[in-house]
């Protein structure tokens, strides 16, 4: 796989040192059930004690194990998954305190990208359909030739010919279908990407691309980033801060080439030794 850079993007418009999202003690424990009355037994501690801050406008990499917690975080971040504790504020609003009726206006300011790009789009759509949607429910007062001509413009901030419009998802290769959720999840304009593995389902030709899409787009739309995957060397690529996990753990946390260069963890060691390396 071929990175146009080694070292984290140097984005034209200004890093804020506010943050824009700051978790805080964050605990996701599912209970485990057993016995003749399924009574409740052990925890799963899925993630426990997670705490680290995001500042506006740069790119934050989560990365671990499969099984590391990484994904159950961000979907705690939407309210897509229940929490047990602590605290997430985005600009200074706690959202696990807030109602649906609350958050909902805050949902389109806080998008995310799937791992997997066939499950995350339906088959039965569109690719205008698809696009159209998110726009439909957010901005009641665009017409339908409104939406397709935003539909064509995002196609084409992704790569993709306006004409793929009208194409389903399955007419489409893994790397394209990427394209469109990357499509669908700007469609509201959001402030905050979560990138949950957005490459590691594509062939490794293709990630470089994502990669380089992803940064193109967070300059032009002045995004910020939470970049989540299990390869330190691309969370490395991506990131301006990694926070590393371990076991549903934050055990290192700090800027990227410091903890690339100088790991402080044994499990952060072992990422970087898992990276492959050509002689």
């Amino acid at each position: 796989m071929k990175l146009s850079h080694v070292s984290p993007p140097v984005l034209k418009f200004v890093l804020s040192t506010m943050s824009l999202l700051r978790v805080q003690d964050l605990k996701i424990h599912f209970p485990v059930r057993g016995g003749w009355f399924g009574r409740a037994g052990d925890v799963i501690k899925a993630v426990d004690k997670v705490s680290f801050d995001v500042a506006e406008g740069s790119t934050v990499g989560l990365v671990g194990e499969s099984g590391s917690g990484k994904s159950t975080v961000a979907r705690a971040l939407l309210k897509l998954t229940p929490v047990t504790g602590g605290s997430v504020h985005y600009r200074d609003q706690d959202l696990l305190k807030m109602e649906e009726n609350e958050f909902r206006p805050l949902r389109k300011e806080m998008q995310m990208v799937f791992q997997d790009p066939i499950g995350s789009l339906n088959p039965r759509m569109t690719v205008e359909s698809i696009l159209g949607e998110p726009l439909q429910i957010h901005f009641k007062e665009k017409s339908r030739e409104e939406r397709r001509e935003v539909s064509a413009e995002l196609l084409k901030k992704v790569g993709l010919p306006a004409d793929a419009l009208q194409r389903y998802p399955h007419e489409f290769s893994g790397g394209q279908r990427q394209r469109i959720g990357i499509a669908r999840s700007l469609a509201v304009r959001p402030k905050f990407l979560i990138c949950d593995e957005p490459v590691s389902a594509l062939d490794v030709s293709v990630q470089a691309q994502i990669l380089n899409l992803l940064k193109d787009l967070q300059e032009e739309f002045q995004l910020t980033l939470l970049f989540i995957a299990h390869d330190l060397a691309v969370v490395r690529h991506m990131s301006d801060r990694i926070v590393v996990m371990h076991h549903g753990k934050v055990v290192e946390q700090g800027d990227a080439d410091e903890i690339c260069e100088n790991p402080r963890h044994d499990y952060t060691q072992k990422l970087l030794d898992a990276v492959p390396h050509l002689d």
